[in-house]
């Protein structure tokens, strides 16, 4: 118990008085993007002690990393009878969330089931797709680690590197043998006392896997580019050139001078569908840079018409858009248009700075072929076909309806409408049956010829409504109706 707490005392003694260390190595700094995941033996085979000076050297080993995505992740699992994640790779993205995270660490003193850890570990580092170097730091005391040789084989197969230290002379042939070559950097047998001494060694050698040594092109159209890096200069004295060119020479090469805090730069005025070669090399007068190179090729030009699209249709009309708007490359549009299949063809030509134009005095209820074209500056010529639809015309409606009682239940209906295109009437009314034991009502209609303008209905119902709709080729016209009732006449 004494020697429990005193280990507790010590590394919250230690990680105090390391808090207080605040210079960080410069060069460390935004210099790397990667996952690293710490596989901690937590077992009962290692004392309060060595298990506090381990997490130690993981405080100090991380602290001088960018945390978070685009820049280091870090991730803790613990070794014991069961595994235990103490945090993933995305929940801390500071220093300080991190190193607080580690003081709150607990040694588990269970079993060595490193197997099972080895697989949780595979999970976690390959549930995430993104395309960064990945990190395995197995920290262990080297006592009975079980069969891991075929989980680590597996992890070396999905690209993640092996690194291990142990801090008792226990199985060195079987880490030799599960870790990341080289050896010499990628593998420690050390006394726990002494465990600092291969801090910045073991530091190194994790940088030169995930250092983020790459020129990245994160946009890119058919005349510019945007190139993006990780800072690595912090003083005003140092600068970045940069400097790029198509790959075939087709144009002087371009050279420019960026700020030392500059992480970016925008490439214009390039050509379309061109590929290009761009070259960044960080200058300091502490410390030789290795150049950045990126290749890319720009997008093929996009050429209006690129859309074509239809709106406000009516009877008559239709209004024609397009894009994308190409004000220093298109001259003009013609849009011509007809009647599908053989309608007359009809142009109208625009201005290049015309994205839409109105067609009118079209047919109601006819397809149309639309095309958009447009003659840009080097005479190239681009078109686009559209088919729309001008909607149906409205059916004339009935002039006028009357009715005019000539008897008990009985009148005449008289009606006026327009000719152009009638096929007929429908007329509906009530009327009564007599024939029935008791009268009962039911509706009735007809059809009458176009030529027809009245008719005589019998034996209507008291407030009979007679309406009255023209029929046409293409449907019915809104119809009239009235409601045939007088006093003394219609009981």
């Amino acid at each position: 118990m004494k020697c429990f707490l005193f280990g507790c005392i010590f590394l919250w003694a230690t990680l105090q008085r390391s808090n207080m260390q605040i210079a960080v190595p410069a060069t460390v700094l935004n210099c790397c993007e990667g996952d690293i995941l710490i596989l901690l033996d937590s077992s009962g085979s290692v004392a309060n002690y060595d298990f506090s000076r381990m997490l130690l050297f993981v405080a100090e080993l991380l602290r001088p990393f960018s945390l978070g995505r685009g820049h280091v992740r870090v991730g803790l699992l613990q070794v014991d009878t069961m595994p235990r994640k103490e945090f993933g790779l995305d929940v801390h993205s500071s220093q300080d969330r991190l190193q607080e995270a580690l003081r709150r660490v607990n040694h588990l003193q269970g079993e060595t089931n490193t197997e099972a850890a080895l697989r949780m570990a595979q999970q976690m580092l390959t549930e995430t797709q993104e395309n960064v170097p990945k990190i395995l730091l197995w920290l262990t005391d080297g006592v009975d680690p079980g069969d891991v040789e075929e989980p680590m084989s597996e992890l070396k197969a999905r690209g993640v590197s092996v690194l291990a230290v142990s801090t008792v002379h226990g199985n060195y042939q079987l880490l030799k043998r599960v870790v990341t070559p080289p050896l010499e950097s990628h593998l420690y047998s050390v006394d726990i006392d002494d465990i600092d001494i291969i801090t910045e060694d073991m530091r190194e050698a994790i940088i030169k896997i995930i250092r983020a040594e790459r020129l990245r092109v994160v946009h890119l159209t058919s005349h510019s580019a945007v190139l993006q890096w990780h800072p690595v200069l912090n003083t005003d004295s140092s600068y970045y050139e940069l400097w790029y060119n198509s790959v075939l020479a087709t144009h002087p090469e371009i050279r420019r001078t960026l700020s030392f805090d500059s992480s970016s730069a925008e490439l214009t005025n390039l050509q379309p569908d061109t590929t290009y070669s761009a070259s960044l090399r960080p200058e300091s007068n502490k410390m030789l840079f290795n150049t950045l190179t990126a290749t890319f090729t720009t997008l093929p030009d996009v050429l209006s018409p690129a859309v074509v699209s239809v709106s406000d249709s009516g009877p008559h009309q239709i209004r024609v858009s397009w894009g994308p708007l190409q004000l220093a490359q298109v001259q003009r549009y013609t849009v011509e248009y007809g009647a599908i299949p053989s309608g007359r063809v009809q142009t109208v030509t625009l201005h290049g700075h015309m994205t839409s134009t109105l067609l009118t005095g079209l047919e109601p209820g006819t397809q149309y072929l639309v095309t958009v074209s447009a003659l840009h500056v080097n005479g190239k010529e681009r078109a686009m076909s559209v088919r729309a639809c001008t909607h149906e015309a409205a059916l004339p409606a009935l002039d006028d309806l009357q009715l005019n009682p000539a008897g008990e239940q009985e009148v005449q209906v008289t009606w006026l409408a327009n000719q152009e295109g009638l096929k007929g009437y429908w007329v509906s009314w009530e009327k009564e049956n007599f024939h029935m034991s008791s009268p009962k009502t039911s509706v009735s209609s007809i059809y009458l010829p176009p030529t027809s303008r009245s008719v005589w209905l019998t034996n209507l119902t008291p407030s009979t409504r007679v309406c009255v709709s023209p029929i046409y080729s293409s449907g019915r016209g809104d119809g009239l109706c009235c409601t045939a009732s007088h006093t003394g006449q219609l009981s």
